[in-house]
C-alpha cells in the first residue's frame, strides 16, 4: 500500500473531503500518513503551515482508537518562522528548533508520539553533528520512533548515519525525494539546495539499496503529468521519455491498468521504495490503491526498466 499524502488537507482539500479520504484509506488497509509541520504555507492566508497536522489531529480525536491503526510522519526545518522570503525564514534543523518544532507538532497532531520524523530540508548553518544529536535523544525518549532525510544529498545522509553511530545515536533509516518513472533530463547547476537535491538519481537509488535505507517517493505521478501533457515538467521532455511513456502504455494495455497504476506498480516492485501518493478524490484514491497493488511480471519489468 501506498503512503498518503496530506499535503493538501485543510487547504485545497476542505475537512469533510479530507475526513472521507482518510476514512477510505484506512479502510483499503493504508496505514502511512504523511505531512509536515509547514504544510502548506504557501496557501494559508496567514503565511504559516501546520494546518495539515491540524486537520489530521481532528480526525484521530474524532476517530477514537484510530491513532494505533495508522504511523504518523512528519516533517520539521522548514515551517516560515521569522519575516522574509522562504527558505530564508525557516526554523532550520538547530537543536532548539528541532525540539520546539516537535512540540508543536505534537501538539497539533494531537498524539505524544511521531512514528517517522523527517529533516526537511539540509541545514548547512547548523553543525551536522547537533543535529544528529537532537534527533537521537528524541528517539531515546520515546517521542519519536524513525528518522528520515528530506531533499538531502546521499553523502551527508551518510555522513549524519556515521555520526549518529558514532555517538551511540540512532540515525536516518530513510530518505524522502521526489522519484518517478521517467527520468529528468540532465540540467545545469542549481544554485538551490531544496531544487538541486529534491529529486532521486541512480546514485540515491543505489545508496539505499547498499545500505537498507527506505526510500519515500514524492511526485511519483508528477501531479497529473503522466496524463495531462500540459501538466508534464518541462525537463522530461526529451526523447528517452517517448520511449519510456511508449513502454507504460504497452505494458498498461497488456494488464488491463492505467499509466498512474503501472508507475504506482513499477515503484513498489522495488523493495525500498514506498511511493507517496497525494489525492483530491476517492476515484483518485481507489486507483492509487489499485496501482500499488498490481503486479508486475519480470518480463513487464524488464520492458519498462529497458526502455529509454
Amino acid at each position: 500500500m501506498f503512503v498518503l499524502g496530506t499535503m493538501h488537507f485543510g487547504t485545497r482539500q476542505d475537512e469533510q473531503l479530507s475526513f472521507e479520504l482518510l476514512d477510505r484509506f484506512v479502510d483499503a488497509g493504508g496505514i502511512d500518513l504523511d505531512t509536515a509541520d509547514c504544510y502548506a504555507f504557501w496557501i494559508h492566508p496567514s503565511g504559516h503551515g501546520g494546518t495539515s497536522e491540524e486537520l489530521l489531529g481532528r480526525w484521530l480525536a474524532a476517530r477514537p482508537g484510530m491513532r494505533d491503526r495508522v504511523r504518523l510522519s512528519t516533517k520539521v526545518g522548514a515551517e516560515p518562522v521569522r519575516p522574509g522570503t522562504w527558505p530564508d525564514n525557516r526554523e532550520g534543523l538547530s537543536a532548539p528548533a528541532i525540539k520546539a518544532a516537535v512540540e508543536g507538532s505534537l501538539g497539533r497532531l494531537g498524539v505524544d508520539h511521531i512514528d517517522m520524523l523527517w529533516t526537511h530540508v539540509d541545514d548547512r548553518s547548523v553543525p551536522l553533528q547537533e543535529v544528529t544529536g537532537a534527533l537521537g535523544e528524541l528517539v531515546a525518549a520515546g517521542t519519536v520512533g524513525q528518522l528520515g532525510a528530506s531533499n538531502q544529498p546521499s553523502w551527508r545522509v551518510e555522513k549524519a548515519r556515521q555520526l549518529a553511530a558514532a555517538d551511540g545515536h540512532v540515525g536516518y533509516t530513510a530518505v524522502q525525494l521526489a522519484h518517478t518513472y521517467l527520468q529528468r533530463r540532465p540540467v545545469a547547476f542549481i544554485d538551490d539546495d531544496f531544487d538541486q537535491f529534491s529529486w532521486a538519481t541512480h546514485h540515491t537509488v543505489d545508496h539505499v539499496r547498499s545500505e537498507g535505507l527506505q526510500l519515500w517517493a514524492y511526485s511519483p505521478l508528477l501531479t497529473g503529468g503522466y496524463t495531462r501533457p500540459d501538466r508534464m515538467p518541462a525537463e522530461f521532455d526529451h526523447p528517452g521519455s517517448t520511449a519510456r511513456l511508449a513502454a507504460l502504455d504497452e505494458v498498461a494495455a497488456a494488464l488491463g491498468a492505467t499509466r498512474h497504476q503501472v508507475v504506482l506498480a513499477w515503484l513498489a516492485a522495488d523493495a525500498n521504495v514506498r511511493p507517496i501518493v497525494g489525492v483530491s478524490s476517492a476515484a483518485q484514491l481507489d486507483e492509487a490503491t489499485a496501482g500499488t497493488r498490481l503486479e508486475l511480471t519480470p518480463e513487464h519489468l524488464a520492458r519498462l526498466d529497458g526502455a529509454g
